[in-house]
């Protein structure tokens, strides 16, 4: 006897399954200026690569044994390649309730999270919906309210410290939606057409009397700039998927794996000219930090995360003879380059994600210190930065610090592991110190100032008494600072160094101690 039947109806619902939320609920998605979930999974993966799985899952009503409905599940699961490398993939499904719980069938989601554990894979969310509890509907359906909980939280904590997740907010993300974002590694929003809130604008203007529309609420301008729930902001769809790729490809399957070399295209030993006059000789005068990283690294290859929060702190992945590294700069352009709260917060979860992922760290450096007054101390700046410093000091990933300009105070020590192996080179531009020389004079010196009958020109001589001390060749007389290099000779060192590191990291692969958190 055939099981043909059978196989015909399987077919059958799976093509119900492809017609998602039917014909007039696409064209309102398209009409929005968004994609469906197939078609967003279908552009973020390798052609051809998508097997699916529970695409049979859903809401049904039969009439006897007869299937007379079926609605399915409004989220698609499956696996697929990213560049030739297998991950799991999932995305609610809008034009199905709108993305909502009630229309949910929570075991495919949390079945998807744990296959991406057990199989060591990246997990790549595609968000848009609520995905929490659903609408007040679902009291209708249940007859009963229920004690709130997150299903399969558990296996989405266990994955940050094992397993890339990335998460793309794809439409108006509410409640455990949104904490889906923010629970992953890198997360990426569309300008304009997405939007991140705990409550949208209903619940808000009921709750707390705000009116504000969904952009008001939660657009990009808001979590990518100002509020750091989301790292960074696409100008399409389209855009957002090239984004999740490219930070994948930095990134190893797991934390059991070295992260992925690609092919060198760019001359190890290439030294810049402009970088020896890069630093101004004026202590006060910034520069584009993001044009030197760019001239010491392999070409193209730096990816920022984060541009817009905590700008201070430039932070991103970029290559070194082929060899993805873990890059943070200070950008004198902003407050200095010093460290507020929103660059510390930063600077913790990078160096976090790095370290999970036994990814090197190159530091350059030109830290004026925590940033001071009284905005810093309203945000609780030095309690933000101690948790910067303590992710810097619990790191076991390679680190080198490359000290292009100044190194103060305790922001400054920060630099590296200063009580172990604290592998450096400076640059002739280099300025360190407890206190910047012209601040430090006012503080050790007040009393003098105000009693001296010329308090400038006291000030002038003392100035330029201390500036004959502050010579980084002085340092290095100490061995203070272990080598001072002409800076067109960085990009060969830290190539020789990568390399060194990547003998290093097989025989500390494994997930570290601590795990790592959003």
């Amino acid at each position: 006897m055939s099981w043909q039947d059978e196989l015909d109806e399987i077919r059958r619902r799976n093509e119900i399954a492809l017609q998602m939320g039917g014909a007039e609920n696409i064209k309102r998605q398209h009409d929005g200026g968004k994609l469906t979930v197939r078609e967003r999974i279908d552009r973020l993966l390798d052609p051809g690569s998508l097997h699916e799985y529970g695409a049979l899952a859903g809401a049904t009503k039969y009439e006897g044994a007869r299937l007379a409905e079926f609605r399915p599940s409004n989220f698609v699961l499956g696996t697929g390649r990213i560049n030739g490398r297998r991950v799991v993939v999932g995305g609610d499904d809008f034009t199905v309730r709108g993305g909502a719980a009630d229309a949910a069938i929570h075991s495919k989601q949390v079945w998807g999270e744990m296959l991406a554990h057990e199989h060591r894979m990246p997990m790549v969310r595609l968000v848009d919906g609520s995905g929490g509890g659903g609408s007040i509907r679902t009291f209708e359906t249940v007859k009963a309210t229920y004690v709130p909980a997150n299903p399969g939280f558990d296996v989405l904590v266990r994955l940050m410290g094992e397993v890339p997740v990335v998460a793309g907010c794809m439409g108006s993300v509410a409640g455990l939606g949104a904490a889906r974002v923010a629970a992953s590694h890198f997360s990426v929003m569309v300008r304009g057409s997405s939007q991140l809130f705990v409550a949208g604008p209903p619940v808000v203007k009921y709750g707390v009397g705000e009116d504000l529309t969904k952009e008001e609420l939660g657009g990009s301008q808001i979590h990518a700039y100002v509020s750091g729930a989301v790292d960074n902001e696409a100008e399409s769809e389209d855009d957002a998927f090239a984004q999740i790729r490219r930070f994948l490809s930095y990134l190893p399957q797991n934390v059991w794996q070295t992260p992925p070399r690609a092919e060198p295209h760019d001359d190890p030993n290439r030294r810049e000219e402009d970088l020896i006059d890069f630093i101004p000789r004026n202590r006060r005068a910034g520069y584009d930090a993001r044009r030197m990283v760019e001239l010491i690294v392999d070409r193209d290859s730096f990816f920022e995360i984060a541009p817009y929060f905590g700008g201070s702190l430039i932070a991103g992945f970029a290559r070194l003879d082929g060899w993805p590294v873990g890059l943070m700069a200070n950008d004198p352009y902003v407050i200095g380059g010093s460290l507020d709260a929103s660059a510390s917060d930063k600077l913790a979860r990078f160096v976090d994600m790095c370290d999970t992922f036994h990814l090197p760290v190159v530091n350059f450096v030109d830290q004026p210190g925590f940033l001071i007054g009284r905005d810093a101390e309203m945000t609780g700046t030095i309690r933000h930065g101690v948790r910067a410093l303590y992710a810097v000091f619990q790191a076991e990933t390679p680190w080198v610090a490359v000290i292009v300009r100044r190194v103060f105070g305790v922001a400054g020590a920060g630099h590296g592991k200063t009580t172990g192996l604290n592998f450096r080179y400076a640059w002739p531009s280099g300025d360190w110190g407890s206190l910047p020389l012209e601040g430090g004079i006012e503080a050790a010196y007040k009393r003098d100032l105000a009693a001296a009958k010329d308090p400038d020109k006291l000030r002038a001589e003392l100035e330029e008494r201390f500036n004959a001390l502050r010579s980084p060749l002085r340092t290095a007389e100490m061995f203070g600072i272990e080598e001072i290099i002409d800076p067109r000779d960085t990009r060969p060192l830290l190539v020789d160094w990568v390399r060194q590191a990547y003998e290093i990291i097989p025989t500390r692969l494994g997930p570290r101690a601590r795990m790592m958190r959003p």
